[in-house]
């Protein structure tokens, strides 16, 4: 019977298949169109926001799986209120997400101080149901009780960091939604073998979604993200290692994130993470220095390859990125494997 619970991603995935090309047909019929940054001539015809599609898509999935496992299996085993609490912060930088796409990043969007209030505030349904477990093992002092200083602090923090940190690391065609499909696909596994199957079903809803957004985003994309659709997969991150108290896990493979986050202070957050495209829309260093992921990749991609395209650099980070889930399954074995 709880094959059944799979009807859940089925309903993301197929809501998506059906949505996104709606989506993408209105936005060019009234215009709602981005211009690709990593194209020579930076070509205004990418459909905007396509991220609203992909939260939609996954609420109504989440959804039908607490109906099945109401209505059907009757047996909700007092995670209701976690999985609430899950979707409303989602809900909460989604609608932060869309807003700062309405006003434009080239416009400057909202601005980082308010992104991060905000981000705090979106944090609240887990902290106001003390989300997760506040004993932690911490470096040469063993295992300790933050109690309170978890729930006020630290819940807090984690979601507004993995929310901003998401949202950097971003601008190339397919790279958001694929690390989303790898980085969720990798947790989705943990929780299950953590025996957080609830928290795995969830995950996969969102990654069958970005299955078929990432279809329509991959180069040459057809539609963009948004900020809907980065905020929200970083909160979803975030929210999955507070429930399923695998934070560990979490924050070492969102090891890339940390580093794009290092040299974007390197350029005090005024460094784009686009590349130069030329006539054949290869790729170059926007600048003498790094001051992100995509620039590394570039430039270490330059010294292999003569012609380094946009699809280069987005496979080579997601090669990476799937390495870093390989250690973190050897480096956290005996917490993972009980």
């Amino acid at each position: 019977m709880e094959a059944v619970l799979f009807l859940a991603v089925l309903t993301s995935l197929i809501l998506t298949i059906i949505l996104l090309p709606k989506w993408i047909k209105k936005c060019r019929l009234v215009g709602l169109l981005w211009e690709d940054m990593n194209k020579f001539g930076h070509p205004k015809n990418v459909a905007a926001s396509g991220g609203i599609v992909v939260i939609m898509s996954f609420i109504f999935g989440v959804l039908t799986y607490v109906a099945i496992r109401t209505f059907i299996l009757n047996d909700m085993n007092g995670i209701t209120l976690e999985i609430f609490a899950l979707l409303s912060v989602i809900l909460l930088l989604a609608i932060v997400g869309l807003t700062d796409d309405l006003l434009g990043w080239k416009h400057g969007g909202l601005s980082a101080g308010f992104r991060i209030f905000l981000a705090l505030v979106a944090s609240i349904p887990l902290v106001v149901i003390n989300a997760g477990i506040s004993t932690m093992a911490l470096p040469f002092i063993g295992s300790v009780n933050l109690g309170v200083v978890y729930a006020l602090i630290l819940i807090p923090i984690g979601i507004t960091g993995a929310t901003t940190t998401y949202n950097f690391l971003a601008g190339f065609n397919g790279l958001e939604a694929g690390q989303g499909i790898i980085i969720l696909s990798f947790l989705s596994f943990v929780a299950y073998i953590t025996e957080n199957s609830w928290l795995s079903m969830v995950g996969l809803c969102m990654v069958a979604s970005l299955f078929v957004f990432y279809y329509y985003n991959k180069f040459p994309a057809k539609v963009f993200p948004g900020d809907i659709l980065t905020y929200s997969i970083g909160a979803l991150i975030a929210t999955m290692a507070i429930l399923g108290n695998f934070e560990k896990v979490a924050v070492f493979i969102f090891s890339l994130y940390i580093l794009e986050v290092i040299l974007k202070l390197r350029g005090k957050l005024k460094k784009s993470s686009f590349g130069i495209p030329d006539k054949n829309n290869n790729l170059k260093m926007p600048f003498d220095k790094v001051y992100g992921v995509t620039h590394l990749s570039i430039l270490i991609l330059s010294k292999f390859k003569k012609e380094v395209k946009e699809r280069d650099v987005v496979y080579f980070i997601f090669v990476v990125q799937i390495i870093i889930c390989l250690l973190a399954l050897l480096i956290f074995r005996d917490t993972l494997f009980i």
